[in-house]
């Protein structure tokens, strides 16, 4: 599931300490140290998420050392989403297409909030093409959907799969607070590569410093399906496996929406500071566990520290 780790060095979100509960509007208070902020989910061994953990119930590695101490432990709710669909339109997704989309409408028509939450779409083959900019405009996202128009995205054979996933992280998600969203991006896809400049490892890198969770939806058990799984444990997401075929599609789609949905809106947030924390630009791998085996925590791998 979607973690954040938001570093700080002359700004933190205040609230009272260490107790759950809905956040007020943040403000800021210059400090001199360096904290991290952790967004991630929790399940109990139903998947039924978890709304009363206590920070005694968890034990927290940063590069495998506990924290120096924790500041702030609260829970957030009804996070407003910013949602990009992706639409993988190569030819060897050409079968599933309609169903993907049919998946998005569901999402766009049963769970995004037009008074709080956005929505972006954009096609990919060889190349990434936007369809619909940014908006909350329910109408103009069905159209989108709906009436699907090929925009040059097949210009040239190949799937550029980690180009797409990589610009959509690096420009649609770079601008907005992060920490007044959820970022997500349901990734219609086989997984498949074969055109991309950025790599895996850089695909991931980008969406981790956006913030940025990837679902990744696919309806085949193609050659593709280890490079969506290692997308979306590394981001804080999951990939979910729906045949076009299955006579319980639709619903069995809703059921992984509203899970979606569940875990990015309803977020236990923990800042804290690090025990080891260098301006060098390196990566925190980051180890969060409930003391009960049977809970389960969502964590994305980790963070970057700022650069000098």
């Amino acid at each position: 599931m979607f973690v954040r780790a938001t570093l700080t060095s002359l700004g933190i979100l205040l609230s009272v300490p260490l107790a759950a509960q809905t956040p007020q509007p943040p403000f800021s208070l210059s400090v001199t140290v360096n904290e991290v902020t952790l967004e991630f989910h929790a399940s109990d061994g139903h998947g039924l998420p978890l709304n009363d953990l206590k920070l005694a119930d968890l034990h927290i590695l940063d590069n495998g050392l506990s924290p120096v101490r924790v500041s702030q432990f609260q829970i957030l709710r009804d996070v407003p989403l910013r949602v990009a669909f992706l639409f993988d339109t190569s030819n060897s997704m050409a079968g599933s297409l309609t169903h993907n989309r049919e998946i998005a409408l569901q999402f766009i028509q049963n769970i995004l909030r037009q008074s709080s939450d956005q929505a972006f779409i954009a096609n990919f083959g060889s190349i990434a093409k936007p369809v619909q900019l940014w908006t909350n405009n329910e109408k103009a996202l069905e159209t989108r959907l709906r009436h699907p128009t090929v925009y040059g995205e097949r210009a040239r054979p190949g799937t550029a799969l980690y180009d797409a996933v990589h610009q959509t992280c690096q420009y649609q998600f770079a601008a907005p607070d992060k920490a007044s969203t959820s970022n997500l991006i349901l990734l219609f896809s086989d997984g498949d590569d074969n055109a991309s400049r950025f790599d895996l490892s850089d695909t991931v890198q980008a969406c981790q410093h956006a913030h940025t969770a990837i679902y990744a939806f696919r309806t085949d058990s193609s050659g593709g399906a280890s490079a969506l799984a290692e997308l979306s444990e590394k981001t804080g997401g999951r990939v979910f496996y729906d045949p076009s075929d299955s006579p319980t599609s639709k619903s069995d789609s809703f059921d992984d929406l509203s899970q979606i949905e569940a875990t990015q809106r309803n977020l236990y947030q923990l800042t804290y500071v690090s025990a080891e924390m260098r301006h060098d630009g390196r990566f925190h791998h980051v180890e969060l566990n409930a003391n009960d085996l049977q809970d389960h925590i969502e964590v994305r791998s980790g963070y970057y520290a700022p650069p000098r």
